[in-house]
């Protein structure tokens, strides 16, 4: 699937976006398997409170499934002005 990375997380991370082979079955099942590569997604994934998921351009929560998924994007809760 490809993953995407926007705002400071794409920063911490260095790469705007890959494609990840992944076991995993849910998005916080995805992130562990990030945090664990390299110090660089361990700091971009530290706090998930402070991210927010789209799966296949939908916002959703860190507990869904990734059955079928072809991208995940990871970036920062918006705000308005």
């Amino acid at each position: 699937m490809d993953v995407l990375y926007f705002a400071w997380v794409r920063e911490r991370i260095g790469l705007p976006r890959e494609t990840v082979h992944s076991e995993a079955a849910t998005v916080m099942e995805l992130v562990k398997e990030l945090r664990a590569r390299e110090d660089r997604y361990a700091a971009a994934f530290a706090d998930v409170s402070a991210l927010r998921v789209a799966v296949d351009q939908q916002l959703t929560e860190f507990d869904a499934s990734l059955d079928g998924v072809r991208e995940v994007a990871f970036f920062p809760p918006m705000t308005g002005g």
